[in-house]
């Protein structure tokens, strides 16, 4: 009982984190494996279970992406659909112990791009001058990331929105979740049809993740962004400390 409330209680976070700027596989992730959950199953769990989670920020947001969306979101969203089945087929072809090895790298890749993300796109601001096919190109590899990992994903699309030259925050977050949400959602329907989900703590993660980003996109407005982030990357950094400990020689 006692893992299960921990479970939950990552998941809400997981879920609130990602409707603001993402990092929340840095907490669940990191709990399905202390839970005993094999790496790469746990890893596919995460995904299965913070879905419903992107789903719920985006209802919260939905008045900022009526806002800003138009043709382009669509054909966004059919290269992230793409981009996270390859990602999640790559995932499938990996073995539990390579995948524990390359797991810290990913999270410290995570960890860093989500401390230092924000600079360096704002410093990049506009570069894609509005490009449509290489807004393309950009988000295709990054939609594959996310299917495989994931972790550190919402950075890396706000990041892509700001070189396209987007400034409107909230409209960007509710569009991140529409595309982030998505790409996972078809890596999720992979890794299901793989039989690669432990489904009790994913279930019980599930419940508390769509609460979390429901409630995320609320509080959001009221809350120090710093605060956050400062939490995030805390966490990251020890998680990824942690995994390099742990990781197979």
């Amino acid at each position: 009982m006692t893992v299960y409330l921990l479970l939950m209680a990552a998941a809400f976070a997981a879920g609130a984190i990602n409707s603001v700027a993402g990092g929340g596989s840095f907490i669940t992730f990191p709990s399905l494996v202390f839970a005993g959950v094999p790496a790469v199953i746990a890893n596919a769990s995460n995904t299965v279970a913070l879905v419903p989670g992107a789903v719920a920020s985006v209802f919260g947001y939905r008045e900022d992406v009526r806002r800003l969306a138009d043709r382009r979101l669509k054909i966004w969203w059919l290269i992230c659909l793409l981009g996270g089945a390859v990602g999640a087929a790559l995932l499938l072809f990996t073995s539990d112990t390579t995948f524990r090895r390359v797991a810290p790298w990913l999270l410290l890749f995570a960890t860093l791009l989500f401390a230092f993300g924000n600079q360096v796109s704002l410093a990049l601001r506009g570069r894609l001058h509005s490009s449509q096919p290489l807004m393309l190109v950009l988000l295709f590899p990054i939609s594959v990331y996310g299917g495989y990992f994931g972790g550190g994903i919402g950075i890396m699309i706000l990041a892509a929105f700001r070189l396209y030259g987007l400034t409107d925050i909230h409209g960007m977050n509710g569009m991140k979740g529409i595309l982030g949400g998505s790409l996972n959602a078809i890596a999720a329907l992979i890794f299901i049809n793989a039989h690669q989900v432990y489904w009790r703590p994913t279930l019980v993660m599930m419940v508390a993740a769509i609460m979390g980003g429901y409630v995320g996109p609320l509080i959001a407005r009221r809350m120090n962004p710093k605060a956050i982030r400062g939490i995030v990357i805390a966490v990251g950094a020890m998680m990824t400390a942690y995994f390099f400990y742990i990781a197979p020689k």
